[in-house]
Protein backbone atom coordinates (compact mmCIF):
# COMPACT_ATOMS: atom_id res chain seq x y z
CA UNK A 1 0.00 0.00 0.00
CA UNK A 2 1.55 3.74 -0.59
CA UNK A 3 1.11 5.63 2.38
CA UNK A 4 -1.82 8.22 1.80
CA UNK A 5 -1.94 11.79 3.06
CA UNK A 6 -5.10 13.86 3.67
CA UNK A 7 -5.83 14.42 0.63
CA UNK A 8 -4.17 11.95 -2.00
CA UNK A 9 -1.31 9.14 -1.95
CA UNK A 10 1.85 9.44 -2.26
CA UNK A 11 1.83 8.67 -6.13
CA UNK A 12 -0.91 11.31 -7.04
CA UNK A 13 -3.79 9.38 -6.36
CA UNK A 14 -6.61 9.75 -4.36
CA UNK A 15 -6.93 7.32 -1.26
CA UNK A 16 -8.63 4.66 -1.84
CA UNK A 17 -11.66 3.58 0.66
CA UNK A 18 -13.34 -0.01 1.26
CA UNK A 19 -17.04 0.34 2.86
CA UNK A 20 -17.90 -2.75 4.05
CA UNK A 21 -21.33 -2.31 5.40
CA UNK A 22 -24.20 -4.96 5.17
CA UNK A 23 -26.97 -1.83 5.18
CA UNK A 24 -27.32 -1.20 1.29
CA UNK A 25 -28.72 2.45 2.19
CA UNK A 26 -26.06 3.31 3.71
CA UNK A 27 -23.08 1.68 2.10
CA UNK A 28 -24.78 4.01 -1.26
CA UNK A 29 -24.89 6.76 1.30
CA UNK A 30 -21.07 6.52 2.17
CA UNK A 31 -20.22 5.73 -1.36
CA UNK A 32 -21.65 9.02 -2.54
CA UNK A 33 -20.73 11.43 0.27
CA UNK A 34 -17.21 10.19 0.69
CA UNK A 35 -16.48 9.89 -3.36
CA UNK A 36 -17.98 13.70 -2.80
CA UNK A 37 -14.99 15.09 0.28
CA UNK A 38 -12.13 13.44 -2.61
CA UNK A 39 -12.06 9.62 -1.91
CA UNK A 40 -12.15 6.86 -4.05
CA UNK A 41 -14.85 4.47 -3.36
CA UNK A 42 -15.51 1.01 -2.96
CA UNK A 43 -18.10 -1.04 -1.40
CA UNK A 44 -18.88 -4.68 -0.48
CA UNK A 45 -22.20 -6.22 1.38
CA UNK A 46 -19.78 -8.90 4.08
CA UNK A 47 -16.72 -9.72 4.62
CA UNK A 48 -16.60 -12.21 2.04
CA UNK A 49 -16.66 -9.77 -0.88
CA UNK A 50 -14.75 -7.59 1.22
CA UNK A 51 -11.92 -10.93 1.02
CA UNK A 52 -12.58 -10.36 -2.68
CA UNK A 53 -12.15 -6.82 -3.16
CA UNK A 54 -9.04 -6.87 -0.92
CA UNK A 55 -8.06 -9.83 -3.65
CA UNK A 56 -7.83 -7.45 -6.56
CA UNK A 57 -7.22 -4.16 -5.08
CA UNK A 58 -5.21 -1.77 -2.80
CA UNK A 59 -6.90 0.22 -0.62
CA UNK A 60 -5.93 2.86 1.74
CA UNK A 61 -8.40 2.25 4.98
CA UNK A 62 -11.17 -0.01 5.68
CA UNK A 63 -14.76 1.19 7.24
CA UNK A 64 -16.17 -1.67 8.35
CA UNK A 65 -18.93 -2.43 10.19
CA UNK A 66 -19.12 -4.85 12.94
CA UNK A 67 -22.37 -6.39 13.24
CA UNK A 68 -22.93 -8.45 9.93
CA UNK A 69 -24.13 -11.73 8.64
CA UNK A 70 -21.28 -14.37 8.80
CA UNK A 71 -18.12 -13.68 9.59
CA UNK A 72 -18.39 -10.54 11.98
CA UNK A 73 -16.47 -7.54 11.25
CA UNK A 74 -14.38 -8.14 14.62
CA UNK A 75 -13.75 -11.28 13.24
CA UNK A 76 -12.58 -9.81 9.79
CA UNK A 77 -10.07 -7.50 11.78
CA UNK A 78 -8.41 -10.12 13.60
CA UNK A 79 -7.89 -12.04 9.99
CA UNK A 80 -6.82 -8.90 8.37
CA UNK A 81 -4.68 -7.72 11.09
CA UNK A 82 -2.73 -11.28 10.15
CA UNK A 83 -2.17 -10.14 6.65
CA UNK A 84 -1.26 -6.82 6.53
CA UNK A 85 -1.38 -3.56 7.27
CA UNK A 86 -4.43 -1.58 5.91
CA UNK A 87 -5.92 1.03 8.14
CA UNK A 88 -9.52 -0.08 10.07
CA UNK A 89 -11.83 2.42 11.03
CA UNK A 90 -14.88 0.16 12.54
CA UNK A 91 -18.78 1.08 12.22
CA UNK A 92 -20.45 -0.19 15.90
CA UNK A 93 -23.91 0.39 17.41
CA UNK A 94 -22.28 -1.01 20.63
CA UNK A 95 -22.45 1.69 22.80
CA UNK A 96 -20.33 -0.36 25.64
CA UNK A 97 -17.05 0.83 26.54
CA UNK A 98 -15.81 -3.15 26.68
CA UNK A 99 -17.27 -3.54 22.73
CA UNK A 100 -15.34 -0.80 21.71
CA UNK A 101 -11.77 -1.83 23.40
CA UNK A 102 -13.03 -5.34 22.00
CA UNK A 103 -12.23 -3.53 18.35
CA UNK A 104 -9.03 -1.60 19.44
CA UNK A 105 -7.57 -5.05 20.72
CA UNK A 106 -8.26 -7.07 17.54
CA UNK A 107 -6.24 -4.52 15.55
CA UNK A 108 -8.41 -1.55 14.37
CA UNK A 109 -7.25 1.59 13.94
CA UNK A 110 -10.21 3.85 15.32
CA UNK A 111 -13.80 3.40 15.71
CA UNK A 112 -17.50 5.24 15.37
CA UNK A 113 -20.35 4.26 16.81
CA UNK A 114 -23.87 4.30 14.72
CA UNK A 115 -25.42 6.61 13.90
CA UNK A 116 -22.82 8.96 13.32
CA UNK A 117 -22.58 12.31 11.63
CA UNK A 118 -20.82 11.73 8.13
CA UNK A 119 -18.61 14.77 8.42
CA UNK A 120 -17.03 13.17 11.77
CA UNK A 121 -16.48 10.03 9.48
CA UNK A 122 -14.46 12.22 6.97
CA UNK A 123 -12.36 13.91 9.96
CA UNK A 124 -11.45 10.34 11.56
CA UNK A 125 -10.41 9.25 8.11
CA UNK A 126 -7.84 11.92 7.32
CA UNK A 127 -6.64 11.75 10.97
CA UNK A 128 -5.64 8.07 10.37
CA UNK A 129 -4.52 8.10 7.03
CA UNK A 130 -2.55 11.20 8.41
CA UNK A 131 -1.18 9.14 11.08
CA UNK A 132 -0.23 6.08 9.02
CA UNK A 133 1.44 8.03 6.38
CA UNK A 134 3.99 9.78 9.72
CA UNK A 135 4.63 6.21 10.54
CA UNK A 136 7.26 4.37 8.97
CA UNK A 137 5.86 1.05 7.10
CA UNK A 138 5.87 -2.34 9.30
CA UNK A 139 7.42 -4.99 7.71
CA UNK A 140 6.89 -8.51 9.31
CA UNK A 141 9.82 -10.19 10.11
CA UNK A 142 8.30 -13.36 8.06
CA UNK A 143 5.20 -14.63 6.12
CA UNK A 144 3.58 -18.05 5.98
CA UNK A 145 1.40 -19.04 3.00
CA UNK A 146 0.37 -22.71 3.29
CA UNK A 147 3.03 -24.95 4.46
CA UNK A 148 5.73 -21.94 3.44
CA UNK A 149 7.49 -19.83 5.54
CA UNK A 150 10.06 -17.00 4.31
CA UNK A 151 12.29 -15.18 6.39
CA UNK A 152 12.45 -11.31 5.27
CA UNK A 153 15.55 -10.83 7.11
CA UNK A 154 17.52 -13.89 5.69
CA UNK A 155 15.89 -14.09 2.57
CA UNK A 156 15.11 -18.12 2.85
CA UNK A 157 12.50 -19.86 2.18
CA UNK A 158 11.06 -22.98 4.40
CA UNK A 159 8.73 -25.50 3.86
CA UNK A 160 8.26 -27.46 6.80
CA UNK A 161 11.96 -27.72 8.00
CA UNK A 162 13.50 -28.14 4.73
CA UNK A 163 14.66 -25.21 2.94
CA UNK A 164 13.46 -24.82 -0.76
CA UNK A 165 16.84 -23.60 -2.49
CA UNK A 166 16.02 -19.70 -4.09
CA UNK A 167 18.54 -18.00 -6.84
CA UNK A 168 19.10 -14.60 -5.84
CA UNK A 169 17.02 -12.82 -8.94
CA UNK A 170 14.02 -15.34 -7.12
CA UNK A 171 14.83 -14.50 -3.62
CA UNK A 172 15.03 -11.04 -4.45
CA UNK A 173 11.75 -11.57 -6.13
CA UNK A 174 9.79 -13.49 -3.26
CA UNK A 175 10.87 -10.49 -0.93
CA UNK A 176 10.16 -7.66 -2.55
CA UNK A 177 6.08 -9.21 -2.43
CA UNK A 178 6.22 -11.00 0.47
CA UNK A 179 7.10 -7.38 2.23
CA UNK A 180 3.40 -5.83 0.62
CA UNK A 181 1.52 -8.93 0.82
CA UNK A 182 -1.50 -8.52 -1.20
CA UNK A 183 -0.59 -5.60 -3.29
CA UNK A 184 -0.31 -5.76 -6.88
CA UNK A 185 3.43 -4.75 -7.55
CA UNK A 186 4.12 -3.74 -11.19
CA UNK A 187 7.09 -5.61 -13.41
CA UNK A 188 9.29 -2.44 -13.24
CA UNK A 189 9.16 -2.47 -9.58
CA UNK A 190 9.68 -6.07 -9.18
CA UNK A 191 12.32 -6.03 -11.73
CA UNK A 192 14.81 -3.78 -9.66
CA UNK A 193 14.34 -6.58 -7.16
CA UNK A 194 14.70 -9.39 -9.61
CA UNK A 195 17.83 -8.36 -11.91
CA UNK A 196 15.85 -6.15 -14.35
CA UNK A 197 12.59 -6.04 -15.41
CA UNK A 198 12.81 -8.22 -18.06
CA UNK A 199 13.05 -11.18 -16.43
CA UNK A 200 10.66 -10.73 -14.17
CA UNK A 201 8.30 -12.99 -15.84
CA UNK A 202 10.88 -16.07 -15.92
CA UNK A 203 11.62 -15.79 -12.69
CA UNK A 204 7.58 -15.61 -11.87
CA UNK A 205 7.02 -18.86 -13.89
CA UNK A 206 10.35 -20.37 -11.52
CA UNK A 207 9.32 -19.59 -8.50
CA UNK A 208 6.21 -20.40 -9.45
CA UNK A 209 7.01 -24.29 -9.89
CA UNK A 210 9.13 -24.59 -6.31
CA UNK A 211 5.95 -22.88 -4.68
CA UNK A 212 2.78 -23.71 -5.86
CA UNK A 213 1.30 -26.98 -5.95
CA UNK A 214 -0.45 -26.84 -9.72
CA UNK A 215 1.82 -23.09 -11.50
CA UNK A 216 -0.47 -23.19 -14.07
CA UNK A 217 -3.54 -22.25 -11.09
CA UNK A 218 -1.27 -20.54 -8.72
CA UNK A 219 -3.02 -20.14 -5.20
CA UNK A 220 -0.28 -17.23 -3.85
CA UNK A 221 1.88 -15.97 -6.43
CA UNK A 222 -0.57 -14.57 -8.17
CA UNK A 223 -1.17 -12.24 -11.80
CA UNK A 224 -2.98 -9.05 -11.67
CA UNK A 225 -4.27 -8.43 -15.15
CA UNK A 226 -2.26 -4.68 -16.09
CA UNK A 227 -0.79 -4.51 -12.47
CA UNK A 228 1.84 -7.22 -12.26
CA UNK A 229 2.28 -9.63 -9.73
CA UNK A 230 1.05 -9.91 -5.81
CA UNK A 231 1.54 -12.71 -3.21
CA UNK A 232 -1.62 -13.57 -1.21
CA UNK A 233 -1.24 -15.33 1.45
CA UNK A 234 -3.80 -17.46 3.30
Amino acid sequence: MVPATTEATAAGELPHILVVDDDRRLRELLRRYLAEQGFRVTVAANAAEARARLGSLAFDLIVLDIMMPGESGLDLTTALRREGGVPILLLTAMGEAGDRIAGLERGADDYLSKPFEPRELVLRIRTVLRRVAAEPPAVPREVNFGSLRFDLERKVLRRGVEEVRLTAAEAGLLDALARRPGIALSREELGRQAGGSRTVDVQMTRLRRKIEADPRFPRYLQTVRGRGYMLQPD
